[in-house]
Parts: C-alpha cells; structure tokens; sequence
C-alpha cells in the first residue's frame, strides 16, 4: 500500500511538474513571438516543406528585412500564385526562426515568390522590391537590424542573375535612392521554409503591434503607387 501510494504521489508530481514546465514555455513562446502558443506551428517540431511549383509557374527569392513585410507587399500583386516567408543563405541545417535572429546562422530572412511570367515579369517584381524597402542601407531594415534583415536577391538560375544585375543598375543611375545600393546578388542557396505561424503573418494578425505601426503603413503605400499590379480583390 505504501509502495502504492509513494507511486501515486511521484506520479502525480511528475504530471504537475510538466504542467508547469509546459505553461513557463508557453508564457515563453507568446512573450517572444506575440502569439499565444495554440497559435504557434511547429517551430520546435519539424520545419515546414515547401509548398510544390506547378510548371507554369516560376519563384524568386528576396531578402528585404523581416519576411513579413515582404510577404505582405507580394501577396497583394496579380500574377503571385502563392507567398511563403523563410530563410536563405546560411550555414546551418534546417535553422528556427529563435537561431536566425541571432544572426549566426549566416541566414536571411527571406520571401519565396511562386509567379506566373505570363502574367507579370521577374522585372516588374524587381521594381516592386526596390520601391518597398531601404536597399541602401547594410544590414538594416528600420529597426530591425542584423545580417538576417539583410537586402538581397537570390535568384534561380543565370537568367534571372542577369535580369537581376541589370535592374540593380538601372535603378542606381535613377534618383530613386539617394545612396548606393548596397543589395547582394546571390544564387540560392540553404533555403528553408519558416514555421508555419510566419506564414500569411499580416493576415492572420493585422492587430500585433508590428503590423499595425510597422507593416501596414507600407502595405497603404504600396496600394497607393503600384495600383495597377494589385489583384483585383485587393484594390
């Protein structure tokens, strides 16, 4: 009976003490990440795996400061199938969002685009990219600061490396930014697709903080001077 009992007690410790571990965790994720953990994904699970390409379509790969902003400009332009935040660039193996904001995973934070060229050009989303963010300034975003903010472009083959290096200088000689360019022109590489609560992260949480004061005000900008990419229902 004692032995039972002594059992029972350590049982019930045991299931006490993993209540309590899991809940500091929980207060843990939801403190860094602002989302209460019933809305976190995987992130200390698996990585997610890349949503598939159809053949009529083809991706680009940007760099341009937190993902989430990116992600939120390209899912409003027609001819943009489908926007997925995530990392590209590093030297470590299937990183979480917690090791690429140190900065030591070599990684940035990027936006894989799955695009319909019939529909609108490698170009035209270059044009996109230098209008919405800061490309003259290294290893910085705003605020956010560190080589995961860094601005780049990482393209997929030797087509777009050259569509790509003739835009960066086209848009040098222009007087759209006052200072160089400091944008890297990079193949892809170490790509891996963020944990499921980075994805569609404006639309899900069009009230934290950073979308409101951060995301949307861009967001506002671009509907504004790029009218005639918008999807129809984003008008």
């Amino acid at each position: 009976m004692k032995t039972y009992l002594l059992g029972l007690i350590l049982a019930l410790a045991t299931i006490g003490g993993l209540g309590y571990t899991s809940i500091n965790s929980d207060v843990l994720q939801t403190n860094r990440t602002g989302i209460a953990p019933t809305a976190l994904s995987t992130e200390f699970i698996t990585p997610m795996t890349t949503q598939p390409i159809a053949d009529s379509l083809e991706m680009a790969t940007f760099g341009a400061g937190c993902f989430w902003c990116v992600e939120a400009i390209y899912e409003l332009v027609e001819g943009i199938v489908h926007v997925e935040s995530g990392y590209s660039g590093g030297h470590v193996d299937n990183p979480t969002y917690k090791e690429v904001t140190t900065g030591r995973t070599g990684h940035a934070e990027v936006a894989r685009i799955h695009f319909d060229p019939k529909v609108i050009s490698y170009a035209d989303l270059l044009q996109v990219l230098w209008h919405t963010h800061n490309p003259t300034t290294l290893n910085r975003q705003g605020n956010d600061v560190g080589t995961q903010y860094r601005s780049v472009i990482y393209y997929h083959n030797e087509e777009q490396k050259a569509i790509a290096e003739a835009s960066k200088a086209a848009v040098d000689a222009t007087d759209l930014w006052e200072d160089p360019i400091v944008t890297t022109i990079e193949p892809l590489t170490n790509y891996y697709v963020a944990e499921n609560y980075h994805q569609d992260y404006f639309e899900n949480n069009p009230t934290a903080g950073y979308c409101s004061f951060v995301i949307a005000p861009k967001v506002q900008k671009f509907k504004k001077e790029f009218a005639h990419l918008l999807k129809e229902n984003n008008s």
